[in-house]
């Protein structure tokens, strides 16, 4: 069933009325529903709507609601990405499965080894959102995260209180060995760029006590090691949450 992000105040007692030139688009003419249709709907309070089309006009959209409930689509704990962009179609698959994974946010990082410049990941920021955006529909998530501006490992570690990295050179821990993350904690997941952390950033997390994890004895390519990173995250906390 097609999935839309409206706003609540096109809510009108049980009809929803799609005015909004993107979303009216996109039904209309992209995918052409016609009357009698289903459409799945969700407003920025998490209220999900299942939707039958009732009308399509020249300028809008009107659904009839036939249930509504309160999206329970979320990890119970926020779930964020520092990361150190990748190259073209590897960094596009990378926030796309983070969004399809539940993260709230994802903090591009120009690290020592990173493959982008700065002016080009800024220039990326964008892109990534509208990916990020499309994502969350195609999986029915009851929002949208955020791609932040460019920023440092040694900004980000003073935002979060609990921060996990991931890396292969020194690490022994797995996500066994750790605290597990409580109901509610904002939790930053750390992942480097193909080349992997510069001594001096594997020092800056040794010097904060940064819990540092493996994801074992296989070779990943960074795009592989945020999936399996976050899915690992996602499969050990959030039935406990």
């Amino acid at each position: 069933m097609p999935h839309f992000f409206i706003k609540s105040d096109s809510v009108k007692e049980n009809e929803i009325i799609i005015s909004d030139k993107e979303n009216y688009r996109h039904i209309a003419k992209a995918l052409r529903i016609r009357k009698s249709e289903k459409l799945l709907l969700i407003d920025e309070n998490k209220i999900q709507y299942e939707t039958v089309v009732e009308k399509v006009t020249t300028d809008e959209v009107i659904v009839k609601i036939e249930n509504s409930y309160k999206s329970n689509r979320s990890l119970g704990f926020g779930l964020y990405l520092a990361q150190s962009p990748l190259r073209s179609d590897a960094q596009s698959f990378v926030v796309e499965k983070a969004t399809e994974l539940g993260v709230k946010g994802i903090y591009p990082v120009h690290s020592d080894n990173c493959a982008l410049s700065e002016e080009v990941i800024s220039k990326k920021i964008e892109k990534w959102q509208k990916i990020m955006y499309e994502a969350s529909k195609q999986c029915e998530r009851a929002d949208v995260p955020v791609c932040y501006p460019s920023d440092s490992y040694e900004n980000l570690i003073k935002k979060f209180d609990r921060i996990i990295v991931f890396c292969e050179r020194i690490a022994t821990k797995t996500l066994k060995d750790i605290e597990p993350i409580k109901s509610g904690e904002n939790v930053l997941v750390i992942i480097g760029p193909e080349g992997g952390f510069s001594d001096r950033e594997f020092e800056l997390f040794k010097n904060n006590n940064l819990d540092m994890l493996t994801l074992g004895d296989m070779i990943l390519k960074a795009e592989t090691a945020v999936t399996v990173a976050l899915g690992n995250i996602v499969y050990e906390f959030y039935s406990k949450n």
